[in-house]
């Protein structure tokens, strides 16, 4: 039996290079989708407890790219979208499934201005992404953007690519509200992920989706090859995230996040659960996630200029690699408490 050996973000360092870049101020870390350039490389994951109004408002005025997403009617999806427009912002996603009433939700969305859609289900190397893609772009042709996913391989961003899409999110069941890998032995770590579906010769972006947890992830997302990183638990819990805020006594006020293949998300949704391949909790609020982008777009630009890079293809080409031992990765966070509990034991 063959198998190869897969590394997370955690695994992997990037060494540090001679810098010529005086300032964080020098360094571009924009990226294209198709004709339009977003000069912050996150997008917002499509979730219910990430993305609506707000959040795409906020992500708009950081540079960044938002995703309203599809647990709705399409009556409610189309209210949020006006509401959007009517707030001024015209580059955002909306995303919608690919099975159920997906070309009637697009179409109904396209009358209205929407031109960026985010195809999105857990298994998006499927008959059914095939068939809604060539679907698609069959009827709207190139006037409209088709983000598609999630896959993990290389095989899948292609056939993705052939059948339509413009960009594809890429990892399975590394969310930090994911169960996937659990429930179906299913996966594969988010950095090998990004090594692997970078090497496609097909014209198509890819976006890191899954296991992002600090700015130094997102660098390493980008220098492994790609284009923009998805974030949900990092963005949620915020001001701008949905949800009222949940105070219990003697503790800091909570959001809800939840995973959308959660038994409570899918009850809440769609009425019903089968085979939950996620979790619902709560995250200490946050404060306004302008704060939080303005400081990940400060670590991916700190970032970029240890190695001596000025652009993400920079970066990409320049990118030197290398692994950490598990007592590395320890050595890599603050861990100052830990030594001190270490020498008091």
């Amino acid at each position: 039996m063959k198998f190869k050996e897969a590394v997370t973000y955690d695994d992997m360092l990037l060494v540090p290079q001679y810098s010529d870049i005086e300032s964080r101020s020098e360094v571009d870390i924009g990226s294209f989708l198709n004709e339009v350039r977003y000069s912050l490389p996150i997008i917002s994951s499509p979730m219910d407890t990430v993305s609506e109004v707000e959040m795409l408002v906020a992500m708009d005025e950081a540079g960044g790219l938002g995703v309203l997403h599809r647990y709705n009617t399409i009556d409610e999806q189309v209210r949020m979208v006006e509401e959007v427009f009517s707030r001024g912002v015209s580059n955002f996603a909306v995303a919608i499934g690919v099975s159920g009433d997906y070309l009637e939700r697009a179409a109904t969305l396209v009358d209205i201005g929407v031109n960026t859609f985010c195809l999105d289900v857990a298994h998006g190397h499927h008959v059914l992404m095939k068939n809604a893609l060539t679907t698609l772009r069959k009827k709207f042709g190139r006037s409209i953007t088709l983000i598609a996913g999630n896959v993990c391989t290389l095989e899948g961003v292609n056939d993705l690519a052939d059948w339509g899409a413009d960009a594809v999110r890429a990892n399975i069941g590394g969310g930090s509200i994911c169960s996937t890998r659990i429930v179906t032995g299913h996966g594969l770590p988010g950095l090998q992920t990004i090594f692997d579906c970078a090497r496609t010769d097909r014209d198509v972006k890819i976006i890191a989706d899954g296991g992002i947890k600090t700015s130094g992830d997102i660098v390493k997302a980008l220098a492994a090859g790609a284009d923009f990183v998805m974030c949900g638990s990092l963005l949620a819990g915020t001001t701008q995230s949905p949800g009222n805020l949940v105070v219990l006594p003697g503790e800091p006020p909570m959001k809800e996040y939840r995973g959308m293949a959660s038994k409570d998300a899918q009850m809440s949704w769609r009425s019903r659960s089968s085979t939950p391949e996620g979790v619902a909790s709560y995250i200490p609020y946050k404060g306004s996630v302008l704060d939080i982008l303005g400081d990940l777009e400060g670590g991916i630009r700190s970032g970029l200029s240890y190695s001596g890079a000025r652009s993400i293809s920079q970066l990409q080409h320049k990118a030197q690699w290398s692994r950490q031992t598990s007592a590395g990765t320890v050595e890599s966070g603050t861990h100052i408490l830990t030594a001190q509990d270490g020498r008091r034991k």
